[in-house]
């Protein structure tokens, strides 16, 4: 049986499955909690719509969630307890269906204002390699070419509240006001950060700050980001996301979630270069 009729055939069990889970974890744990379908609906469409077909013949699932909601509606999930029955339940979900994670899951919450109060969007993608085997593998920043094709529909999500599109080559982050990204918070060194697009990926500089720069709770002068990898600036917490990743030769049929809102911008910054953020 080919990966698209065994999909086809269990998307109506995965989300039946993926109810019965959340609503039974909620019942034990966080009574009086509810899940809107919505929500369930579209995650089960992400586990579907983002399985790759491996070469020894397995399925892999998507092991990064990015659920992106209205603001108002964000402040119902700031509990780590529902976020842990959420990706708990996507976990035994997936595996029943015989799916396999390449990594351990990861969920986050982003907001979106445009994002009406009764839907959101869920991201969902594949995290290429591991933090070790990236840290691992040293750089050749010599072969940074500002006219090298960009990485398709990357961005990064700040403080969790806005949305800020990865359009340029270069991008410097910090607190000085000539910085693409500007974070207006003390945390923040002046020139503290900078991405750059090497070989159709972004690469993020540590500036000699002096709070650092961590990518997913380790220090690092220079990381290659993939999707779901969270960056903090001395506490400032920036999560990277990318609607396409890079492919590899080996994972083959990617393809990332097409909910019904897919067309809609979700940038928070049209037309615009440069972007400020202030810590309220």
């Amino acid at each position: 049986m080919d990966k698209q009729s065994y999909i086809n055939m269990n998307l109506k069990e995965i989300e039946a499955r993926l109810q019965s889970l959340i609503e039974v974890d909620l019942l034990n744990v966080l009574p009086g909690r509810k899940v809107d379908d919505v929500i369930i609906q579209k995650l089960a469409a992400a586990i579907h719509l983002n399985t790759i077909s491996m070469e020894d013949g397995t399925i892999t699932a998507p092991d990064v969630y990015t659920l992106v909601m209205h603001p108002e509606t964000s402040t119902r999930w700031q509990d780590q307890q529902l976020l842990s029955i959420l990706m708990n339940s996507i976990t035994t979900v997936a595996q029943e269906a015989g799916f396999k994670f390449s990594i351990s899951p990861t969920i986050t919450i982003s907001t979106d204002e445009k994002i009406s109060i009764n839907d959101a969007d869920i991201v969902a993608s594949h995290r290429i390699e591991s933090m070790a085997e990236t840290n691992a593998t040293p750089l050749d920043t010599g072969s940074l070419d500002l006219n090298s094709k960009l990485p398709e529909n990357a961005f990064l999500i700040v403080e969790g509240v806005k949305i800020f599109p990865l359009n340029l080559p270069v991008v410097n982050i910090g607190r000085r006001l000539d910085n693409q990204l500007i974070i207006d918070d003390p945390r923040v060194s002046r020139n503290h950060a900078q991405l750059r697009a090497i070989k159709g990926r972004y690469v993020v500089f540590d500036l000699n700050s002096t709070g650092g720069t961590f990518v997913n709770g380790q220090r690092a002068s220079q990381s290659v980001l993939y999707p779901g990898d969270v960056i903090s600036l001395a506490g400032v917490a920036l999560i990277f996301g990318q609607d396409n990743p890079p492919p590899r030769p080996d994972l083959k049929d990617t393809a990332p979630l097409r909910s019904s809102t897919a067309d809609r911008a979700t940038a928070s910054f049209k037309d615009r270069s440069t972007a400020k953020f202030k810590k309220k």
